[in-house]
């Protein structure tokens, strides 16, 4: 059986995304989901009818925004995320978003031609939080390999 990786980041936004705070950074969703869309390695990403995630709201905090994705591998990920214009909205983040204490990205493999669930992402995130990086739930920092 052949796997990929599932991840799923939040974000702790400094207002509701129609606000005037969050506008430089939804203003480049549109573009930097496009960029993923044809990424290599990109498989599938969380997305409403509007083609983003912002109003998906998977937690009681309506600022907390969801991001979840799949790809081919965690090379494929890291190269998007850490190696594209995708990090110029990491740099500008704490002009969005609040710094989240908690565990905020979680990676961890699934069976290919599977789409992980928000719950068993939130799960995923809670046994990272709870046991740190394990083959069940990892970090960049700290990955495993693909199950055999």
């Amino acid at each position: 059986m052949k796997f990929h990786l599932a991840q799923i980041n939040i974000a702790q936004g400094k207002d509701a995304v129609e606000s005037k705070t969050m506008k430089g950074f939804v203003d480049r969703l549109d573009e930097i989901n496009a960029y993923a869309d044809q990424a290599d390695g990109f498989v599938w990403r969380l997305q409403s009818e509007e083609g983003d995630a912002t109003s998906i709201q998977a937690f009681e905090d309506p600022n907390l925004l969801v991001n979840m994705s799949v790809w081919k591998d965690i090379e494929s990920l890291k190269n998007f995320v850490y190696k594209t214009f995708h990090v110029e909205l990491i740099q500008n983040r704490d002009a969005w978003f609040d710094k989240i204490l908690n565990v905020h990205q979680a990676l961890w493999w699934i069976p290919q031609n599977t789409t992980p669930t928000i719950q068993e992402a939130k799960e995923k995130l809670e046994h990272l939080q709870e046991f740190g990086p394990t083959q069940k739930s990892f970090t960049f920092s700290k990955s495993f390999p693909q199950p055999k």
